[in-house]
C-alpha cells in the first residue's frame, strides 16, 4: 500500500485556497483505483473540514503541523503534543517586547479549537481575527479569558520581519519549542511565525500513520519549511514549483505550480489516472 500525504495551502489547494475542479476529479480517480491518501497541514480540523468534505479524505488527518492526528472513523484525536503555559511564558514576553500580538491556539472540550489574543495593534492583526472567526469558524477571545489549564497547541503571530526574527531567536533557546515562519501574504515586510512543541512535526505524525496503516511507501507533497520533516521520512517527496528554495532542494522532483493543478497533473501521469 502506497500512502499519499498532501500539504494543503500552497500545495493541494489553488491560490484561492480551494480544491480545484481538476483536483477534485483526480482525487475521485484515486479513490476508484484504491490509492490511499490523506492530509498533513498547519490548519486546524475546523479550518480544513469544509475544504476536504466529499473528497474522500477518510484516513487519519494530520493537523497543526503534527501536533494532532484526527481519526475521522471515530472522531477522536491522538498524538497530541501540547504546550504548557510555563513553556511559552518567555516567548509571550518576547512577542510583547517586540510589539507583536501573539495568537494562542487551544484544543478544548468537544474537539473544538479556540484562539486567544492580546491587544490588537495593527489592521493586519484585525484581519487575522476576522479570518479565524468568520472564515475558519474558531472561537476568538481576548487572552484574559485563556483558561489557566488550557491545552495549547501552538502560538502564531504576524509582524514586521525584524520583530518576528527576534522572537524566532528567543524560541531557539527553548528546548521544547520549534518555530516556522516566512513572508506573509500581506507583503510590505510582513512576516508570520508559528510555534509549537518540538516533539510535534509532520514527519513524526506521518511515520505514525505509516505504521498504523501498514503502508509500504509514503509519497509526500509540500511547499514550505514545515513540510521538510515529512520530506525526510518519505520514500518520495515532491514540491510544486512555487515552493520555498529549501523545499525544492529537498524534493525528489519539482512538479507544476499549485495554482496550475501541478499535483493533480502529476498524479494523473504517475498513476495513469
Amino acid at each position: 500500500m502506497e500512502l499519499l500525504v498532501f500539504d494543503l495551502d500552497g500545495t493541494l489547494l489553488n491560490a484561492s485556497a480551494k480544491v480545484s475542479g481538476h483536483t477534485r476529479e483526480t482525487l475521485a480517480r484515486l479513490r476508484e483505483r484504491g490509492i490511499a491518501y490523506t492530509v498533513a497541514t498547519g490548519r486546524t480540523l475546523h479550518a480544513a473540514r469544509d475544504l476536504l468534505e466529499d473528497h474522500g479524505f477518510d484516513l487519519p488527518h494530520i493537523y497543526k503541523n503534527g501536533v494532532i492526528v484526527w481519526r475521522p472513523e471515530n472522531d477522536t484525536y491522538s498524538n497530541t503534543n501540547l504546550l504548557t503555559q510555563h513553556e511559552i511564558r518567555s516567548v509571550l514576553e518576547a512577542f510583547i517586547g517586540q510589539g507583536v500580538t501573539p495568537f494562542i491556539f487551544t484544543f478544548e472540550e468537544g474537539h473544538r479549537h479556540a484562539v486567544y489574543h492580546g491587544p490588537l495593534q495593527t489592521e493586519a492583526e484585525h484581519r487575522l481575527v476576522r479570518l479565524f472567526g468568520e472564515d475558519r469558524g474558531l472561537k476568538v477571545l481576548p487572552v484574559e479569558k485563556l483558561p489557566a489549564l488550557a491545552d495549547i497547541t501552538n502560538i502564531s503571530a504576524l509582524g514586521k520581519q525584524s520583530a518576528i526574527e527576534s522572537v524566532e531567536r528567543c524560541v531557539r533557546d527553548e528546548d521544547h519549542l520549534v518555530a516556522f515562519g516566512g513572508p506573509a501574504l500581506e507583503g510590505d515586510d510582513w512576516f508570520w511565525i508559528d510555534i509549537h512543541h518540538s516533539s510535534a512535526s509532520k514527519g513524526a505524525a506521518v511515520l505514525e500513520l505509516k505504521r498504523d496503516l501498514g503502508a509500504s511507501k509514503v509519497i509526500c507533497f509540500g511547499d514550505s519549511d514545515n513540510d521538510l520533516s515529512m520530506f525526510e521520512v518519505a520514500d518520495e517527496a515532491y514540491a510544486p514549483s512555487n515552493a520555498k528554495e529549501p523545499v525544492l532542494a529537498a524534493a525528489t522532483a519539482i512538479i507544476g505550480h499549485h495554482d496550475e493543478d501541478g499535483i493533480s497533473h502529476f498524479l494523473r501521469e504517475r498513476f495513469g489516472l
